[in-house]
């Protein structure tokens, strides 16, 4: 097995080169199948590679040295352990599902090949940084992650809004990359190396400063951050919707935005000796949870809508491991990634049908044409929603366990207050879209139509593990299943500590656990009812954007962030760019050279009078010059 652990990052890297060297001449079926055919091929050897790992533990591939200098040693390999072969799993399972649904949903488009490569080499970079052994591979992945996103997110780049989203995208992802390859830096300087078996082995030998891991563990965050779209970092998240839907589920949903979740996880044991840190992760997260789902209470674009719901279930997720919950967090991760999945790819058939329309506003009523994409979404709206037994109802429920075991009740009552905007907000969504009459164009309603099998069947897939998802890490109370699977399973290399303010671990007596998950299940099941009776049976729709007034206004354009950042730093930035380019390039460069070019122009207009074709001038000249040679050779 361990020789074919380079075939499972390397196989989509081969359908990208495949692709995007002779995809343009082939068939859009070849192409598919290429392209999600490598992908499946990564799956099932990710699913022998967990078999073995469960059985013997991890597996540790080195292909070449990388680069050596002086002290600093740097492979080319691979750890596959518990928690690389999780990650792998939901990347290359998740991702085929997606690049299958992409099959239909790009059809039609031009540029369906290219897609299809980038796609590939997003799956590689993903696959890349979550398998190196060693902060430099996983730097590499990540910034390769960030260069596909780029690319899919500004893939019709005709549109300059578009083109606009994926340069915010670049832009502030470099923000946070900075803070990561700072806190590499500081890294190597302190463990003397990159290597992560390396450096948590010598972490009680090498005895760090506290002030030396904190800064670590806060640039390491700083880089979470941008990947992640955490608060001040968050704004091109929502931004990137101007991609293909399939990219906004395989991007924003269940890979690219969950590497800051993976990098902490991964460095757990430094964050461990940071409580500083962790409260910091803990904070940023937390205000995250809430502001971004106060903004998605009011977004009326379909897609939006799931994007604020995004950052805030990010936003969580960080909570979790600010708590030290390490095991939690991997747990929403993956339980995001089925529902977030499935919601974001039942939005694009419902974009689909609807010809390109997003605004829920224009919609409604489209249970009756969309069946299948109906039922799906109400799955993926009731998991994430933390209805009872679904996916989202158990690791939402550990979260806000660990999060009053470790932080208290006002922790608690904040994140609880998170997960509760996060109902109301998606139950609108359902509600507002699927009920109702239908709020369209006559032309529309004549074209509505429920999405090919090649759409329809990923979403049912998606659907099942919405469903049973939560079932990977039961409580121990509820006696469901094998409790705290998943729990065990990552034991040897993440597990959850609740040391986020010091001392000892906590844990909370069984009747205080179902307690809360009695009290927060209430609360998600009272939002599901009101949400039917205000949306679905008094018809309620959002207001115009020209009645929207006060707190609604302020919440629909999003607390003017992009302004306010478009005042402080964008527009500087340009004056601050246009003055150079004035002074510095135009005026100094440009004049300094053409300068130069009409000196000596001007000068060879004036020599040329000399030639003249008198004679006497020139006998003159040559009078001068002799006496001139004859005083040089004097002197």
């Amino acid at each position: 097995m361990e020789k074919l652990i380079p075939l499972i990052p390397f196989l989509p890297f081969l359908g990208f080169a495949v692709n995007g060297l002779f995809g343009r001449n082939w068939s859009k079926s070849t192409v598919g199948l290429i392209g999600s055919g490598t992908l499946l091929v990564s799956f099932l050897l990710s699913v022998a590679c967990f078999n073995q790992v469960a059985a013997t533990g991890p597996i540790h591939t080195v292909l070449y040295n990388f680069l050596t200098v002086d002290s600093l040693s740097v492979n080319f390999s691979f750890l596959v352990d518990q928690l690389s072969v999780w990650m792998m799993l939901i990347v290359t399972g998740v991702g085929f599902l997606i690049h299958v649904y992409s099959i239909g949903y790009m059809h039609d488009d031009e540029g369906f090949w290219k897609f299809f490569a980038y796609l590939n080499l997003f799956i590689f970079s993903m696959l890349l940084l979550v398998m190196g052994d060693n902060l430099v591979m996983l730097f590499f992945g990540w910034e390769g992650v960030g260069l596909c996103s780029y690319l899919l997110i500004g893939f019709w780049y005709t549109n300059k809004d578009f083109s606009k989203a994926a340069r915010k995208a670049f832009i502030m992802n470099r923000i946070g990359d900075l803070g990561l390859l700072l806190g590499i830096f500081l890294i190597f300087k302190t463990f003397g190396s990159v290597t992560y078996t390396d450096i948590f082995a010598r972490i009680e030998t090498v005895n760090p400063d506290p002030a030396i891991m904190t800064t670590i563990c806060l640039l390491l965050f700083v880089g979470a951050m941008g990947k992640s779209a955490q608060i001040p970092l968050y704004t091109w998240l929502p931004d990137a919707m101007a991609g293909p839907t399939p990219v906004s589920a395989l991007i924003h949903a269940a890979t690219m935005v969950t590497a800051g979740i993976y990098l902490v996880a991964r460095c757990n044991p430094l964050y461990n000796l940071s409580p500083d840190a962790l409260s910091v992760v803990a904070a940023i997260g937390l205000i995250t949870s809430i502001w971004a789902g106060l903004i998605g209470l009011r977004q009326n674009d379909i897609k939006k809508v799931l994007a604020y719901s995004t950052v805030s279930q990010l936003g969580l997720m960080f909570v979790s491991l600010g708590m030290g919950a390490y095991v939690s967090a991997m747990f929403h991760v993956t339980t995001h990634a089925f529902f977030k999945a499935l919601l974001f790819l039942g939005a694009g058939s419902v974009i689909h049908a609807m010809g390109g329309e997003q605004d829920i506003r224009n919609m409604g009523g489209l249970r009756k044409s969309l069946p299948v994409t109906f039922w799906i979404f109400v799955v993926g709206t009731f998991a994430i929603s933390g209805f009872p037994l679904l996916a989202g109802f158990f690791s939402k429920d550990e979260i806000f366990a660990n999060t009053y075991a470790a932080g208290g009740s006002l922790w608690w009552g904040l994140a609880g207050l998170g997960g509760l905007i996060t109902a109301i907000y998606m139950c609108r969504l359902l509600f507002v879209t699927f009920f109702g009459n239908f709020r369209g164009t006559a032309e529309q309603k004549h074209h509505l139509h429920e999405s090919p099998g090649v759409m329809t069947i990923p979403l049912i897939v998606l659907a099942i593990l919405s469903v049973a998802g939560g079932f990977l890490n039961t409580p121990h109370f509820l006696h469901l299943g094998t409790p705290q699977w998943m729990a065990h399973f990552l034991e040897p290399v993440v597990r959850n500590t609740n040391l986020a303010h010091g001392g000892e671990p906590h844990h909370l007596p069984e009747s205080t656990e179902w307690a809360l998950m009695a009290f927060t299940t209430s609360l998600a099941l009272l939002v599901i009812i009101i949400s039917y009776f205000v949306y679905a049976v008094r018809r309620s729709l959002p207001v115009a954007d020209t009645d929207q007034t006060g707190l609604t206004r302020l919440l629909a354009r999003k607390f003017y962030v992009d302004e306010i950042y478009d005042f402080l730093f964008v527009k500087p930035t340009e004056k601050i760019s246009q003055l150079l380019h004035y002074f510095a390039d135009v005026w100094a460069i440009d004049g300094l050279v053409n300068g130069v070019g009409s000196g000596i122009k001007v000068l060879g207009a004036q020599f040329r009078k000399l030639q003249n074709g008198n004679m006497e001038y020139y006998l003159l000249g040559m009078v001068v010059g002799a006496v001139l040679l004859f005083l040089t050779l004097f002197m």
